[in-house]
């Protein structure tokens, strides 16, 4: 399932798709079901000289306390406008609920380097280990228009920063 490509290759793939509807964040919960989680926000680059993705997740998610547990996630990035209704699914549900994975009609495949799977019929897939995990606190915010336009209510998020063990692209047509 797709070719091993260089971390830094097709990025712009991420940002279009965060962009039009979002990507895939996976974590495994405690009884290892993996945890699908559509993200807006991410970044990759370069953090102790090492290629590192990091993530964003509110502490309201199920998701938070999945990656707090978790050594490993997973990125799986469709190409913009396709898996449209199963990120909206995997963006209003939660994994508390109900098994976002069927619900949604995925298919999880075994990562490659990480023990997290990734969702297939996507494009591009980055397989990180967790590196850190900092909490966001409202008080840390100099940009007062960043607290009113995102954490009106507060909870902000748990900024997860993953080293890319893997990545790698399906070419379709």
């Amino acid at each position: 399932m797709g070719r091993t490509i260089e971390w830094s290759e097709r990025t712009q793939l991420l940002r279009d798709a965060l962009s039009a509807g979002g990507a895939f964040l996976v974590s495994v919960d405690a009884s290892g079901r993996p945890n699908p989680m559509t993200i807006g926000w991410a970044q990759v680059g370069i953090v102790w000289g090492r290629p590192i993705l990091t993530v964003y997740v509110r502490k309201s998610r199920y998701t938070h306390a999945c990656i707090r547990a978790s050594k490993s996630f997973t990125v799986s990035v469709p190409r913009p406008g396709e898996l449209s209704k199963e990120l909206a699914l995997c963006g209003s549900k939660s994994g508390r609920e109900l098994d976002k994975m069927k619900a949604a009609g995925l298919v999880a495949l075994p990562g490659r380097r990480v023990d997290t799977p990734v969702v297939d019929g996507c494009v591009l897939y980055y397989e990180c280990r967790i590196v850190a995990r900092t909490q966001q606190e409202l008080v840390d915010f100099e940009a007062g228009d960043v607290v009113e336009r995102f954490y009106p209510t507060g909870n902000p998020h748990l900024v997860v920063c993953g080293e890319i063990l893997s990545a790698y692209a399906v070419d379709r047509p």
